[in-house]
């Protein structure tokens, strides 16, 4: 690891001392060890009440049942990376009218931003689903879990943003209108690219938050993943397998986000924030 990248501890607390270390390292050993005796007494309930039985796990070696799974993570595919497009847009477009020299532009993004960071998104998908044909306005199915993921994500894209404007040093647009270009020119050809290059590992971060709000699909009967799943979960009466695995899938989907971020910061040159890196000597 480079010598400028930053660990947890030194970004949060300063070096513990010998004492400190040890008791940590006990209670660590501790917790793992209550964690185990959990996760026994949760396989051991799960023997007891015959959730481990063949019948439960034996469709996992069909094809269909993987083919099925398939279809539902194309869908969330599909609307996760529709909505997190969506969401850059209207994330620059808020952040641009948050950081206005014109108050009344200013006001409204702020309270927009404010809106759809303060509003949980399942909130806005039952107004798509429920509210708007009330209205005469009926969406497909895609679209009503799509944009109102996008709606939620784009208020916190816009602070992401603008915090990567605010971390532009100001000489740079000091010198950009020195030199003759006007503020919007500074913006997109000065200010901007060197937000966005800062804040790439957030926004790739970000989009695991759209994949985790995407699984309230079934709210609409859109086929996503866990909509595939509970139609399995109904037709092999099998809960506990069928959201296990769909878990891990998540899991596993959410981990190669986090680590694409990862892989970014390091090669924008952005410091990363690890808990198992040690302090610079």
């Amino acid at each position: 690891m480079s010598a400028h990248t930053t660990s947890m501890r030194d970004a949060l607390y300063e070096a513990p001392g010998p004492r400190t270390r040890r008791l940590t390292a006990i209670l660590t050993i501790v917790s793992l060890v209550l964690v185990c005796i959990g996760l026994a007494l949760v396989v051991r309930q799960f023997y007891v009440t015959g959730q481990l039985d063949a019948k439960y796990w034996a469709f996992f070696a069909q094809w269909s049942t993987w083919a099925y799974l398939l279809e539902g993570f194309l869908g969330t595919l599909v609307v996760a990376v529709t909505a997190a497009g969506i969401s850059l847009v209207l994330g620059v477009v808020l952040m641009l009218g948050r950081t206005s020299p014109i108050m009344p532009i200013s006001v409204v993004s702020r309270v927009i931003i404010d809106f759809f960071r303060g509003v949980p998104s399942l909130l806005l998908i039952y107004f798509f689903f429920l509210g708007l044909p009330t209205i005469g306005l009926y969406l497909p199915p895609f679209w009503m879990i799509t944009i109102p993921v996008s709606l939620a994500a784009s208020g916190v894209l816009a602070e992401v943003f603008r915090a990567g404007v605010n971390a532009v040093p100001k000489g740079q647009t000091e010198a950009a209108l020195s030199i003759g270009l006007t503020p919007g020119k500074t913006m997109f050809k000065i200010v901007l690219p060197q937000a966005l290059r800062i804040v790439i590992p957030s926004l790739i971060s970000q989009l695991v938050v759209v994949v985790k709000d995407t699984t309230v699909a079934y709210v609409v009967s859109y086929p996503d993943l866990m909509q595939n799943g509970r139609v399995l979960i109904t037709t092999h009466d099998s809960v506990v397998s069928v959201y296990l695995v769909t878990a891990i899938i998540y899991i596993l989907v959410n981990f190669a986000i986090n680590q694409l971020s990862i892989a970014m910061a390091r090669r924008s040159g952005n410091p990363i924030i690890s808990r198992t890196t040690e302090n610079p000597t």
